[in-house]
């Protein structure tokens, strides 16, 4: 049996880049002996995987599961088009997104470090997945909401392609219009949930523009308190999901929309690939 350490494993990982269980077999196919277990991978192609650290991942899928009032919405990049509507990728996706809904993953740094088996991580995976795949992949960002009620929607913006926009509303109960909402975050991105989500920085930067804004305009002075109102009030129109215009009919705005239903918003969380 080979003679060889964890950290013999964790060196052989650090200095090519492959992944876990490509480093622990060359290690047992070389006897234990670290530089042939480098020539190994060379020779199996498995070298190089942290080269790719450099490389920009713009392209990838959003992947999203609803069980029992928890949504989970997880967006994972590599670098081209063709690797993400591969069945590698798209498999690999499955078992990150099967993990973060297991471990209850807020974050993607907690994700990548939880285990998937024994001495093997999400890191290890992804890892792995490098390799095999040829290409730099990453897990980008990670959202869990638990509420009373989570719709999700995903949206392929290419048919040929995974879901590339993914969305998980919530309300504190269950109504139909919840997924119709989510549709409506997809097709207009909101930045806050409600008017008091807005920090007051930027609510303090909103209104300094507009009134900067109304004075090299030549308004008069008296008519500045009205003008800025009125332009802070464009601007939750455009950010705020609640203040917003619903998609499907711009007669009414999304709080009218839900309120009609007998609904109330509680979160909401969007990723598109690559924005």
């Amino acid at each position: 049996m080979a003679n060889f350490s964890a950290a013999d494993v964790k060196r052989l990982r650090e200095q090519t880049g492959a992944g876990m269980l490509d480093c622990k077999n060359a290690l047992v196919e070389s006897g234990g002996d670290y530089d042939k277990a480098v020539e190994y991978l060379r020779i199996k192609g498995q070298k190089g995987v942290a080269k790719r650290e450099s490389r920009t991942t713009s392209n990838g899928l959003v992947a999203a599961r609803v069980e029992d009032g928890v949504g989970m919405l997880v967006e994972i990049n590599c670098e081209t088009d063709f690797v993400a509507k591969g069945e590698k990728f798209q498999q690999l996706a499955q078992q990150v997104l099967d993990q973060a809904v297991r471990v209850k993953a807020g974050d993607v740094e907690s994700l990548l470090k939880s285990e998937i088996e024994p001495g093997t991580t999400v890191q290890d995976l992804i890892d792995e997945g490098n390799a095999a795949i040829g290409e730099k992949i990453e897990i980008r960002r990670v959202a869990r909401i638990e509420a009373p009620y989570v719709a999700s929607y995903l949206h392929r913006t290419n048919p040929d392609l995974p879901p590339q926009v993914g969305v998980l509303f919530a309300t504190d109960r269950p109504a139909d219009v919840a997924r119709d909402i989510a549709m409506h975050i997809t097709a207009i991105p909101p930045q806050y949930l409600t008017r008091e989500a807005v920090p007051d920085d930027v609510v303090a930067t909103e209104r300094r523009i507009a009134e900067e804004t109304a004075r090299e305009e030549g308004k008069p002075e008296q008519a500045l308190p009205r003008i800025v109102e009125g332009r802070l009030n464009g601007y939750y129109k455009d950010n705020v999901l609640l203040d917003q215009k619903y998609a499907r009919d711009q007669n009414k705005t999304v709080s009218k929309v839900l309120q009609e239903a007998g609904v109330g918003a509680v979160a909401f969380a969007r990723f598109r690939v690559g924005a």
